[in-house]
């Protein structure tokens, strides 16, 4: 089993917190993650609401289900059971002690009004998402952290080329699609993996009746990944009114099937009203809604970029989460046209510009976009990084350096100047 880098900050969560809830996408490895916990050496006793008695059961008296639960107890796919959660806020009253319920779930719990009624203030929310790079190759990653502090950033990457990538971006990070090894078994997960994805959350959530279009937005959206996003043009092309998109498009971000980075500015106010960028959630579920098998991902054209760049955008999510940092990511673009891929700020303050590029010769001027970004950013930027094809780093300025893709995933190398 890979081990996974999220593990230290759920062990630190659940030795002082009672609630904690491993949220992300279905079929990401969060039960095996949960189970694989123990206090003192003892596993937590598992219920799932997936198995029809347990939900029936809860969804009858919550009160008498909880209060019949083992003193630690993994109560998974929990978003099939909204009642629940009232009942788990009052035993939490009567029981503060840390770790009782480790919950999980393939939905946000934000996006559930009972949760966000009952658990504020109890609960500690983490989420999981598909292996990383690193994970895979049993290295923790710490490119987020090195390249936010201040002082020397000397990055490494074995300079993979796309021809060795490609394989890595079509496979993506789903634990039964890593584990698959021809692309028609990995074809037949992923059809089936979004199937079980619209009947099981999507459904029960939004109780749709137009569930059928679901599959063709997320391809319309898929085709769009890295882009910026524009609801309007989607419901125009999939032939439905903007408001039934809303409320698909809402139950899509829930269950993690897209994302959003949200604009950054220096103006916070300004940032909520620019439009987000959309990403998928993985570059394999990526290629199958595309259509791209290996073969076309080898040719280039249109579609490599944005593959790669939704590539890049979901590894630095996923070592966000586990990060000392723990930054936010955004996206920056002027009303001229200047642009950059991905924007990290840290807690502090701290601001890195990342550009994606297929690449294996950059220039100076594709750090444009990064050198308008540092002038934006005045003080607070840290620096620019390209990532690339290119087969070792190589600084352009002393705070813009072209690195590998690999970079992301490769150790740093250890610098003596204070960092």
């Amino acid at each position: 089993m890979f081990a996974r880098h999220l593990r230290p900050r759920l062990l630190e969560a659940i030795s002082d917190t009672p609630v904690v809830f491993i949220q992300g996408p279905r079929q990401c490895g969060k039960t095996t993650l949960a189970r694989a916990v123990t206090v003192r050496g003892r596993p937590f006793e598992f219920r799932t609401f997936d198995r029809t008695a347990d939900r029936a059961a809860a969804e009858h008296d919550p009160d008498a289900f909880v209060d019949a639960l083992p003193p630690r107890v993994i109560l998974d796919e929990v978003q099939r059971v909204p009642a629940i959660f009232p009942a788990i806020k009052r035993a939490v009253d009567e029981d503060r002690r840390p770790g009782r319920f480790l919950l999980t779930g393939s939905a946000s719990p934000l996006l559930l009004p009972a949760v966000s009624e009952s658990l504020t203030g109890r609960m500690e929310i983490l989420t999981l998402r598909p292996f990383s790079r690193g994970e895979l190759l049993g290295r923790r990653e710490v490119f987020v952290d090195t390249v936010l502090r201040s002082g020397a950033f000397r990055p490494r990457g074995a300079g993979e080329t796309w021809r060795e990538l490609a394989p890595v971006l079509v496979r993506g990070g789903f634990p039964e699609a890593v584990a698959r090894q021809g692309a028609d078994r990995r074809t037949q997960w992923f059809e089936s993996y979004l199937s079980s994805t619209i009947e099981k959350d999507v459904r029960d959530l939004g109780n749709l009746q137009r569930l059928r279009e679901v599959p063709m937005i997320l391809r319309l959206a898929a085709a769009r990944s890295t882009a910026t996003l524009n609801l309007s043009e989607i419901a125009r092309d999939a032939q439905l009114p903007l408001t039934t998109l809303q409320r698909i498009w809402a139950l899509l971000e829930a269950t993690f099937l897209v994302a959003t980075l949200p604009a950054w500015s220096t103006n916070l106010t300004s940032r909520v009203v620019k439009s987000p960028k959309l990403i998928l959630l993985d570059t394999g579920f990526l290629c199958h809604l595309l259509g791209a098998d290996l073969s076309r991902l080898l040719e280039g054209g249109p579609l490599a970029g944005p593959v790669l760049e939704t590539f890049v955008v979901n590894e630095l999510l996923k070592q966000a989460a586990w990060s000392a940092e723990r930054p936010s990511l955004f996206h920056y673009r002027t009303h001229k046209q200047q642009e950059v891929d991905i924007v990290l700020e840290s807690r502090a303050g701290a601001v890195v510009g990342i550009e994606v590029k297929k690449t294996a010769s950059p220039t100076a001027s594709d750090f444009a976009g990064l050198r308008h970004l540092r002038e934006a950013a005045g003080k607070r930027f840290r620096r620019g990084v390209l990532l690339c094809m290119v087969p070792a780093p190589v600084a352009f300025e002393d705070d813009l350096v072209a690195c590998p893709v690999s970079a992301l995933w490769d150790a740093p190398a250890r610098s003596s100047s204070s960092e």
